[in-house]
């Protein structure tokens, strides 16, 4: 085996992956709202205030989309991503 044969450790970031997945679900769950005609905002501000999945709409899956991460890791993510962009 020459060393050309060899390809290099690839390392992954788990918080790095993590925060990608949760900007990919609110993408997902942002663009089937809109598709419906609700405003986005207001309805994942209802859902992660009150906990309660009917504000999401089950279109594209959505609803079951954003329930496959913790809420508390949604918030902590738009408050990291609000204070990194302003700051």
């Amino acid at each position: 085996m020459t060393k050309a044969d060899i390809s290099p450790t690839v390392s992954f970031d788990a918080d790095e992956v993590r925060r990608n997945n949760i900007r990919q679900v609110l993408e997902l769950v942002k663009d089937a709202l809109e598709e419906r005609g609700y405003n986005a905002i207001n309805q994942l501000a209802g859902y992660l205030i009150s906990n309660d999945p009917a504000y999401i709409s089950s279109h594209k899956n959505a609803r079951s989309v954003i329930q496959s991460v913790e809420r508390h890791e949604i918030i902590e993510e738009l408050v990291r991503f609000y204070l990194e962009e302003h700051s």
